[in-house]
């Protein structure tokens, strides 16, 4: 599956965009929350959520990138269907943040940054839908691909498998022809691309080409 990252889209055409990416057949809408604080930048909102789903049906894939989620979960009208990811290191409050996503519909996706092991989903991995593994330091679209975030999705979907779970993986960062081939040999089940759709001469068609790898 490929989750465009709404964040790179062209806003002064964002309604044709919407209508031509449910054309295509696009699944999930990514949208990154970004307060200014857990993060170095600050993008889109609840308003923002709001008209995506007045403007569209398709699911959306919400990214919190917020301090102490727990405490804005209510801010936001989850919908049944929606991903909703909340970052370990944002929280000292994990489980419960995650727990609330569910209690609000949604489906819980835990988030850990490049840095944090996999290890640390132990506490959560009965609770979750997703994980959503970010491949580059979030914070602002266009940036490297981390190498080693193959190698740590591949451990991830080892760990899935051994426990005999069917927890999606989804990768965030970087990710283009090349390095989505490989996440997805990996063990990825989702895509998230930003710049590398949208800064195209054709967006469409790269996400044809996604989606054919």
């Amino acid at each position: 599956m490929i989750s465009p990252s709404i964040m790179c889209a062209d806003f002064g055409n964002i309604r044709e965009q919407l209508a031509t990416m449910k054309e295509h057949g696009i699944v999930y809408l990514h949208v990154d929350i970004m307060d200014g604080t857990f993060v170095p930048n600050y993008t889109l909102g609840t308003d923002f959520c709001r008209f995506l789903k007045r403007e569209s049906d398709i699911p959306l894939d919400i990214h919190l990138m917020i301090t102490e989620p727990e405490k804005k979960i209510s801010w936001f009208d989850f919908q049944p269907g929606e991903f909703v990811s909340v970052h370990h290191e944002s929280t000292k409050n994990w489980r419960q943040a995650l727990q609330l996503v569910r209690d609000a519909g949604a489906k819980p996706l835990a988030a850990i940054n490049p840095p944090t092991p996999v290890s640390v989903l132990e506490d959560v991995i009965d609770l979750i839908d997703g994980v959503l593994v970010m491949t580059v330091n979030p914070g602002f679209g266009g940036q490297r691909f981390i190498e080693h975030s193959v190698n740590k999705t591949a451990r991830l979907k080892e760990m899935i498998r051994t426990k005999g779970l069917d927890t999606l993986i989804e990768v965030d960062g970087g990710v283009n022809l090349e390095t989505g081939k490989r996440l997805l040999e990996a063990g990825a089940d989702v895509l998230v691309a930003g710049s590398f759709v949208f800064s195209s001469p054709d967006p469409i068609q790269t996400i044809k080409e996604l989606k054919e790898m």
